[in-house]
């Protein structure tokens, strides 16, 4: 079996190892795969991975060969899953393996708005201390989480990791989910969008990008906020319209925004949230952490291996 991975760089920048994928047939990874290369790439290959690398119909029509594709991520509307499935192709996907990773993230992003550590650390470093007539400074306001309220707009794996953490930390955990459930409700208090809204002081977005999710946060759905409400977002970029929150950081509406996902990515320079006030941004990065990515690599390895064995798991397109 021809096995190709059409874009491995972010999955294994080098501290990981490909040798259980390796077993499983002739591997050839490419770091990155350019728009007119990847029929070329993919070529007379059996099984096709690719994170971000787009597969449509019509390379699935130059590229008979191909019986398998390995979503390295979680979503996968980057493969035309209606033509593979037509082709007899399956699809599968890493449903989930950073649930934690993300989760902890979203609450670094939230700490760090709370102290904004990495700038007090830099004016240590630059002298300000050093030469300061007191004996403590802070220049942004510090925040303390106990007591305040986060809701969490989307329910599930990661909101609720996120959920456990923040209620760790003496905050009052509300939620809105289409799907409660059991586990959810032992760590939040399930209530409507539009009553999370008026009440967290801090809104955390969690939820998959459907048409009725895009563009939650707007201008009408932070006006029912409370003024001074802190937003994160490390799920998907859509899920905000990035003027109308740029708008509400530059007037103090929102206090303050941490995001780990925009638009489009790499963010482009005329991102309105480049020049809003108290906006942090990472660069996608909440999945990232190597025991993540080695829980990707081990469902990525295993997808092949029981499609080899008949028993496909991880279906997205049955």
């Amino acid at each position: 079996m021809k096995i190709v991975i059409l874009d491995g760089y972010t999955e294994n920048p080098g501290d990981l190892s490909w040798n259980e994928l390796e077993a499983l047939g002739e591997l050839t990874v490419y770091d990155r795969t350019p728009a007119d290369k990847i029929v070329e790439r993919i070529g007379d290959a059996n099984a096709v991975y690719t994170n971000k690398t787009p597969v449509s119909r019509e390379t699935l029509g130059k590229c008979p060969n191909v019986k398998f594709i390995g979503v390295l991520a979680t979503g996968y509307n980057v493969v035309d899953v209606a033509a593979a499935k037509e082709k007899g192709i399956p699809v599968c996907n890493i449903p989930t393996y950073g649930t934690d990773a993300v989760g902890q993230f979203a609450i670094a992003l939230l700490l760090e708005i709370c102290h904004h550590i990495g700038h007090h650390n830099e004016a240590v470093h630059e002298g300000r201390w050093e030469h300061n007539d007191d004996w403590c400074f802070w220049d942004y306001p510090l925040i303390e989480l106990a007591h305040k309220t986060i809701g969490v707009i989307g329910f599930g794996r990661i909101g609720q990791a996120t959920g456990r953490i923040a209620k760790a930390l003496g905050m009052r955990v509300i939620a809105y989910d289409s799907y409660p459930n059991g586990s959810g409700e032992a760590i939040a208090e399930y209530v409507s969008l539009d009553e999370l809204l008026a009440q967290s002081d801090v809104i955390a977005l969690h939820c998959p990008l459907f048409p009725e999710t895009e563009g939650i946060v707007n201008k009408a759905n932070i006006a029912k906020m409370k003024t001074g409400v802190i937003i994160l977002n490390n799920s998907r970029g859509p899920l905000i319209v990035e003027q109308d929150l740029a708008d509400a950081l530059n007037s103090g509406k929102v206090y303050a925004a941490g995001l780990d996902v925009v638009s489009m990515e790499p963010i482009k320079g005329d991102n309105p949230l480049l020049t809003a006030k108290n906006c942090i941004i990472t660069p996608h990065i909440s999945w990232a952490p190597k025991e993540s990515r080695q829980r990707l690599m081990d469902i990525a390895v295993d997808n092949l291996r029981q499609f080899l064995a008949g028993k496909p798991i991880n279906v997205v397109n049955k």
